[in-house]
């Protein structure tokens, strides 16, 4: 399964956002290499301004000291969980995405061992879990948000997991990273069934992006 995933990643063409003059992050979405293939997230301490109590995947803004936004991915991966950059065996970068704040995201895809010693910052996360690869595959969702931007309707997938939420930004690249690297038939743009959330539509200004409470 990895490996047909690297071949699909390495084919793919992600969209890219550079043209737009905002600031640069990037991220990683660590598949952890068990028997049954994992997917690692964080999620954000609660004493955070911004973003806390949220999942998210390890990553943050680029320094000037980055020489590209993998070397970011790395770097803030290191600092945030203490993930070696020598144990992450790149498979490729998926689209770009801008994220509530006007920041333009980078994620990058890439496999990690298990068990490593592992450990959150404790000025930035309270918690690191995986969640099997195989829960995405079989699409466990608890409803899908309906993000509609400049009149674009995106269908945003909500996962619930051991009392984690993953949706929003994070959800979005785990629907490019199902849909191009494993070939599920997902789509941002295709109404699935189910429940569904509407949010106000909202122009591309990052600022007017939906905000969603903090789970409990």
């Amino acid at each position: 399964m990895l490996e047909k995933l690297r071949e699909r990643l390495q084919h793919h063409t992600p969209q890219r956002l550079s043209h737009l003059p905002l600031p640069e992050a990037a991220v990683l979405l660590p598949i952890v290499t068990r028997d049954a293939p994992t997917l690692l997230f964080t999620r954000r301490a609660s004493h955070l301004n911004t973003h806390s109590g949220q999942v998210a995947f390890p990553g943050g803004k680029r320094e000037p000291q980055d020489p590209d936004l993998y070397a970011t991915a790395l770097r803030e991966a290191q600092e945030e969980i203490a993930l070696a950059p020598r144990l992450v065996q790149s498979l490729g970068r998926l689209s770009d995405v801008i994220s509530l704040h006007g920041i333009r995201v980078t994620p990058w895809v890439g496999l990690i061992p298990p068990d490593l010693p592992l450990e959150a910052d404790p000025n930035e996360l309270d918690a690191i879990f995986e969640v099997p690869l195989t829960y995405f595959f079989e699409d466990q969702r608890t409803h899908t948000d309906v993000i509609t931007v400049d009149g674009v309707v995106h269908y945003v997938p909500s996962y619930r997991v051991d009392g984690h939420i993953i949706w929003g930004l994070s959800a979005m690249m785990l629907v490019e990273l199902l849909a191009e690297g494993f070939g599920m038939p997902i789509d941002l743009y295709q109404k699935p069934p189910g429940a569904l959330h509407h949010y106000p539509e909202r122009t591309s200004s990052p600022r007017t992006m939906p905000k969603r409470n903090r789970p409990s």
